[in-house]
C-alpha cells in the first residue's frame, strides 16, 4: 500500500470502538460504506489524522476504497489536514471517477492554496473528456480562478458554464460572483448577481463582502437591508462582511446594532462573526467591548486570537499582546505569519528592540520565512527607537527588493528624529520604485520639510504634482447619533462652526493657564510666526474635539478618528484638554489609539 505522509507506514488498523469488524460484516454493502464517510467526516471536524489513517487502511482492505463516494471523502479528509498530495495519490487510485472525484480534487488545491494544480486537473478532466463539467465541479474551478486572482481564467470557465446551461444553478452562479468580487470586477460580479434566476444567501454574501472589501461600505450595507427586505436568511459569513463595514467607517452605534442582531440569531459565538466584532470594537476605540467578545466566544480560532493581539497592541496593552501569544501556544495553537506581525507591530510602538528582535528571529522555528511585511515592522521598530542606521543596514540585508511600506517605514523613523542627510539619500532610491503613493512622497516632502529644506520639500510635491496626483488631506470625524460629523484643518463649514470655534477660544485660554505652550516646528510650510499659529490652532482633531465638547453628555468618552498621524502639538494640546475638562479623549490616528486622560496618554508619548 502506497504511504500516505511522511508518517511511518501503516500496520492492520484496529476500527472504531463503536463498530466491531464482526459488527461491520453482518451490515449490509451499502451500509457498512456509509458508516464509513461518517467516519471520515466525524475524523475530518476533528482534524484527526491517526484515526482517520487507521480507517484509510481499513478502507483499502476491504475494497472499499474502489466507491467513488468512499474516495472523496478521503481526498476531502486529507485536503482539510492540509495534506493535498495525499489526496492526489487517492485520486490517482481511484479507478471510477465520478463528477464528485473530480470536484474534490480540484477543491482540495484550491483550499490549500495551489490553485494552478486545481486548473491542471480541470483541464486534464477536458483533454481526456470524461465527462462535462457540471454544478459540483464548476464552482470549484471559479474558486480557483478567484484565489488566483485570474479573471481571464475565470472568463473563460464562466462562458463554458453558460454553454451548458449550468450558469443558471444557484450554487454556479454564486461562485461567479465570488470570483469576479475576488478579481476586483465588482461590476460583473453585481450584473451577474442581478441577472441570477435564484439567489442564496452565498451569493448575497459574496456581493455584500466584495463591496466591504472594495470599501465601497455604503453599497455594502444597502445590499445587507436589501437581503433583510427579500426575508433572507443571512449567515455568520454575511453578518461579519458587514460589521467589518461598520468597523472600516468606525460606524460604533450601527456595529452595535449588528452586534445585537446577531445575538437574537445566536451567530455571535462563531469564529467568523467574533473576530469581526473584535475588529470593529478596536477600530471604534472600545477595547474593552471587544476584549469581552474574546472572552465570551467558546471555539477560538487562529484568526481571533490575531484580531485581539492586534487590538491589544493598537490600544498600547502590548502586556496583553504577549501574554496572549502565550495562552494561544499552550491551547495548541500554532502562530502564522499574521501573528508575527500582530507581534512586531506591538513591540515597534512600545519601543521595545530587543523583544522585537527576539521575535523577528523566532519566527523561523515555527517554519515562517519573513516577509516584507515583517522586514517593513523591524525597520519601523529600529526607525522610531532612532536606530536609523541599524534600520539601513537590515534593509539592504533583505532577501527581496525593498518595497514601498520599508521605505515608508524608514521616512516615518527619519522624520521623527530630523535625519534629513539619510532622508535625503535614499529619496532617489525610493522613486526608484517607479510609481509610489502620494503619501510616500508626503514623507519624503516632510522630511525635508522639519529641517528647513523647504525648497526640496516643494520639489518633492511638485513632483507629486506633475504625477497628477494629491496630497491626502488630513481630516478628523466623530460619530454623533446616526450622523458622522467630519472636520478638516481651519474650515467653517459645520452647522455649529460658531459654538465650536468659541469652545476652541475658550480651551486655549484654560490650556494655557495650565500650561501649554503652542510649538509650531510641527507646521511644515515656509510661512510666517502668525500664520502658523493660526494653522496649527485649527487642526481638525481640535475642531472635532470641540464639537464633542459642545454637544456630548459631560460623562461621554469623546471618540475622534483621524487618517493622518496626530501632529505632536496637537498631542500635548489634548494632553493638557483632558486634564481641563477632565473628559476621556480617544484619538485614533492611522497608526494607533490615543486615550487622554487626567493630562496623560496611553501611548507614553512614544508614537
Amino acid at each position: 500500500m502506497l504511504r500516505l505522509s511522511h508518517e511511518e507506514p501503516l500496520s492492520q488498523p484496529p476500527l472504531p470502538q463503536k463498530y466491531p469488524q464482526n459488527s461491520l460484516n453482518q451490515l449490509s454493502f451499502e451500509s457498512n460504506y456509509r458508516i464509513i464517510c461518517n467516519h471520515f467526516l466525524e475524523f475530518t471536524r476533528g482534524r484527526n489524522l491517526l484515526k482517520g489513517q487507521s480507517l484509510h487502511a481499513y478502507v483499502v482492505k476491504s475494497g472499499l476504497h474502489l466507491i467513488p463516494l468512499v474516495c472523496h471523502h478521503l481526498i476531502n479528509f486529507y485536503s482539510k489536514l492540509q495534506l493535498p498530495y495525499s489526496s492526489e495519490r487517492i485520486f490517482h487510485e481511484t479507478q471510477f471517477k465520478s463528477s464528485t472525484t473530480w470536484s474534490s480534487i480540484i477543491s482540495c488545491f484550491a483550499q490549500n492554496e495551489l490553485p494552478f494544480h486545481g486548473f491542471e486537473y480541470f483541464k486534464l478532466m477536458r483533454r481526456n473528456d470524461e465527462m462535462i463539467p457540471d454544478d459540483y465541479v464548476l464552482p470549484c474551478v471559479m474558486k480557483a480562478c478567484g484565489m488566483s486572482n485570474d479573471q481571464f481564467m475565470g472568463k473563460s470557465v464562466h462562458c463554458l458554464a453558460m454553454k451548458t446551461g449550468f450558469d443558471a444553478h444557484v450554487f454556479v452562479g454564486s461562485s461567479v460572483v465570488d470570483m469576479y468580487a475576488k478579481c476586483g470586477s465588482l461590476g460583473d460580479a453585481r450584473k451577474v448577481f442581478s441577472e441570477m434566476p435564484e439567489r442564496n444567501v452565498v451569493s448575497w454574501s459574496t456581493m455584500i463582502y466584495g463591496y466591504a472589501q472594495t470599501g465601497e461600505d455604503g453599497e455594502a450595507l444597502r445590499l445587507f437591508k436589501a437581503a433583510l427586505w427579500e426575508g433572507l436568511d443571512v449567515n455568520d459569513f454575511t453578518f461579519s462582511s458587514v460589521i467589518r463595514v461598520c468597523g472600516n467607517s468606525t460606524w460604533y452605534a450601527l456595529g452595535k446594532q449588528m452586534h445585537s442582531l446577531c445575538l437574537k440569531m445566536y451567530y455571535y459565538e462563531t469564529s467568523f462573526v467574533g473576530s469581526a466584532l473584535i475588529s470593529m470594537y478596536s477600530k471604534c476605540g472600545v477595547i474593552e467591548d471587544a476584549s469581552r467578545v474574546f472572552n465570551e466566544v467558546s471555539d477560538i480560532n487562529l484568526g481571533m486570537w490575531n484580531a485581539m493581539m492586534i487590538a491589544w497592541a493598537q490600544h498600547a496593552h502590548t502586556r496583553m499582546v504577549f501574554e496572549l501569544l502565550e495562552k494561544m501556544v499552550n491551547k495548541g495553537t500554532k502562530p502564522n505569519f499574521i501573528t508575527f506581525l500582530c507581534i512586531l507591530y506591538a513591540c515597534s510602538h512600545a519601543g521595545l528592540v530587543k523583544e522585537g528582535k527576539h521575535y523577528f528571529a523566532k519566527m523561523k522555528d515555527y517554519g515562517i520565512e519573513p516577509g516584507s511585511q515583517h522586514y517593513a515592522s523591524m525597520v519601523d521598530l529600529l526607525g522610531r527607537a532612532g536606530k536609523l542606521q541599524e534600520a539601513l543596514e537590515l534593509i539592504e540585508k533583505m532577501p527581496m527588493q525593498a518595497t514601498e511600506a520599508v521605505w515608508g517605514a524608514f521616512l516615518t523613523g527619519c522624520r521623527i528624529h530630523r535625519n534629513t542627510e539619510l532622508a535625503s539619500s535614499v529619496a532617489d532610491r525610493v522613486f526608484e520604485l517607479g510609481h509610489v503613493s502620494p503619501g510616500l512622497h508626503m514623507l519624503v516632502s516632510n522630511a525635508y520639510a522639519a529641517s528647513g529644506m523647504f525648497q526640496e520639500a516643494a520639489r518633492a510635491r511638485k513632483m507629486l504634482r506633475d504625477r497628477g496626483q494629491k496630497k491626502e488631506p488630513g481630516l478628523s470625524w466623530v460619530e454623533e447619533g446616526n450622523r458622522v460629523h467630519t472636520f478638516a484643518a481651519g474650515e467653517r463649514r459645520h452647522e455649529l462652526s460658531s459654538e465650536i470655534y468659541r469652545k476652541l477660544e475658550e480651551l486655549e485660554k484654560e490650556v494655557e493657564h495650565a500650561g501649554y505652550v503652542m510649538d509650531t516646528t510641527h507646521v511644515l510650510r515656509e510661512v510666517g510666526v502668525e500664520e502658523k499659529n493660526e494653522s496649527i490652532r485649527y487642526h481638525s482633531e481640535r475642531l472635532a474635539i470641540a464639537f464633542a465638547l459642545v454637544t456630548f453628555p459631560p460623562e461621554r468618552p469623546i471618540r475622534v478618528m483621524k487618517n493622518l498621524r496626530v501632529c505632536g502639538d496637537c498631542h500635548v494640546a489634548i494632553k493638557y484638554i483632558s486634564k481641563c475638562t477632565g473628559r476621556v479623549i480617544i484619538v485614533r490616528d492611522n497608526n494607533r489609539f490615543h486615550r487622554f486622560e487626567n493630562g496623560e496618554c496611553s501611548c507614553g508619548d512614544y508614537w
